[in-house]
Order: structure tokens, then sequence, then C-alpha cells
């Protein structure tokens, strides 16, 4: 027989993500991506999913002969029961007690694994990527939202109820601005690339002059987070400004997990990564000025390097694991 795969399938707010990994973490094969375009709904969404899993597939197929498909990983966002393969509630999907693991077997009929994206990521990092072989990491995933995920001696920890690695959820001002969660100052409404947009555009709507302006021909609406790196990166003052702002807000959250949980390595996943120093450099100088020195001894804080499909080779190791463990 030949070298078994998994399917590691990465949903995400804003894109669906999906590879075939090879279970030794050796080999991608067939990655597919389209957007997600939640407001069509859960079944449009499935379709698709359904259309991409086919063709990983048949390319899984076609390139590595004899290869055996095992089973299926999933990362999905929200509130989830892994062991129902079931999603609760994911907001950003509109999805609210989804069987999201008894309709993707109706697709292909193999084994699924279900996990929050979020840890998925981190733990494609801690696989092979960013913080290979680290035993105690940390991950942020900061997109649409800021999620997270916590390594404990090489495992991902979930918590009582499945709900542990909220980190975009930790309060940093307890009567700052109002979250998607419903909540005031979390570092989600800080930091996540929707609130770096929005901060942008409300300084510029309160006079700040900004070459976003003309990037977006004057809809503010218009404006990104990799705008505002871009415009960074190119020396606008604003910019400047929101991204160092950004790593503060980050910082502090980052300092806090370090006197908790004392990692090795802090992941940082997503778009905020290409930044680069202009992020990292006052990021770590806020978390040396917060954080127990021997903590800040014990642990780097690097971007991730699987941009893109640290998701997928997450989902892939969380369907090893759990089969490992059942």
């Amino acid at each position: 027989m030949g070298d078994r795969y998994v399917l590691g399938v990465d949903i995400g707010g804003t894109k669906l993500i999906i590879g075939a990994v090879r279970e030794d973490g050796a080999d991608l094969v067939g990655t597919e991506s389209t957007w997600t375009q939640a407001e069509r709904g859960a079944d449009d969404i499935l379709e698709r999913l359904a259309a991409q899993i086919r063709r990983v597939a048949d390319a899984l197929a076609r390139e590595r002969p004899g290869a055996e498909l095992i089973g299926m990983g999933v990362g999905a966002p929200g509130a989830l029961d892994r062991a129902k393969g079931i999603v609760y509630l994911a907001p950003n999907l509109g999805w609210r007690d989804m069987p999201l693991g008894a309709r993707l077997r109706e697709i292909v009929d193999v084994p699924v694994a279900l996990e929050n994206d979020a840890n998925c990521a981190v733990l494609g990092e801690c696989w092979i990527g960013a913080a290979q072989g680290v035993r105690h990491a940390i991950g942020l995933t900061i997109g649409t939202g800021v999620g997270g995920g916590i390594i404990i001696d090489g495992r991902l920890y979930h918590g009582a109820s499945d709900c542990a690695g909220e980190i975009g959820h930790i309060t940093i001002d307890t009567e700052g601005r109002r979250c998607g969660c419903g909540n005031y100052g979390c570092l989600e409404a800080y930091a996540s690339g929707t609130a770096i947009a929005l901060r942008a555009a409300e300084q510029i709507e309160s006079g700040a002059d900004s070459s976003l302006v003309d990037r977006v021909e004057g809809n503010l609406r218009a404006i990104t987070a990799q705008m505002v790196y871009e415009a960074a990166e190119a020396g606008d003052v604003l910019a400047l400004e929101v991204v160092t702002e950004t790593a503060r807000f980050l910082g502090a959250g980052v300092a806090s997990l370090l006197n908790i949980f004392n990692p090795e390595a802090v992941v940082i996943v997503g778009g905020v990564t290409r930044a680069g120093p202009r992020l990292f450099v006052p990021l770590d100088r806020e978390v040396r000025r917060r954080a127990f020195k021997p903590a800040v001894a014990a642990c780097r804080i690097v971007p991730g390097k699987l941009l893109g499909t640290a998701g997928v080779w997450g989902a892939a190791k969380a369907f090893l694991d759990q089969q490992a463990h059942a």
C-alpha cells in the first residue's frame, strides 16, 4: 500500500482552504482555496466544500498513486463539541447547532475529527512550522477576529468544555470598545484585522491625514488591515501609529499569557505578520515591560511560517492526535 494521507479542512470566516497531508507531515497535496461567502448560507458553504474535497481527493489519487485517505480533520470557528462533531455557535458563519461532522461524512466516507480553527493553526505551527518541536506554546491567530490555542506538554489544551484558548476575549480595557462577542474591551476589538482597519478609518474621520484615503478613493469602509500594513511600510504616519498601538495591545495580552502559562514560544499567525518588525519590535518591547523576567527569558515571540496553510496542517494533525488518543 502507498502512503497514508489525511484531508485537512480549514473553515475560516473569510476563506475555505483544503489539502491532503501525509501522516508524517512531510507532504501537502492538492491545496484548494475559495472565499467562504458566509452570507450565502450553510448549504452553499457545504456544497463548495464538497466540490473542493472531491478535487483534492482526485488530485491525491492522480499525483500520489496508491495513497490511502484515512480520515479528515476539520478546523471550524466558534463553540463546538469535538466528540459529537457539532458546531454549536459560529457567529461569523451564521451557524447554530451545525452537525458538521455528519454532513462532511456524507461527502467522503472516512472518519472525521472536529477541532477549533484557531487551535488547528497553532497546532500546525507547532507540528512543522515556526514552533516545531516546542512542548509548551501559545498561539494567536489574527484575522477577521483574534483566536488562539494553547499547547501544554505537546498537546492542545481544551479545558473543561472545549472553550480554552479564546485569547481574543481577554479583557484589556474594562470600559473599552464593544466586541462582537457582546463584551467590552476584548483584545479582538482592538487587534483583529477588522479592528485595525476600523481604528485607522476612525482616526481619518477625526481629521488625521493619511495616504490611505487615496488608496480607497475616499471610501473609508474599503480600508483593510493589509492596506494599513502596506501604508506603514511606506512611512505613512497614521498607519505607523495604528500598527504600533496594535503592538501595544497585543503585548499586554501576550504578557499576561506568559505570566500564566510560561510558554517556550508564542506564535503569531495571520495577515498581521506582514507588518514585520514594525509590529514585532514594539510588541516584544511591551511584553518585556509587562511580563515577569524569567517568563520573558524562556520565551520567543515569532511569526508563523505556514502562511495560509497553518490551519490545513493543523486540522490534519488534530485528526491524527484524536485517533491516537481515542
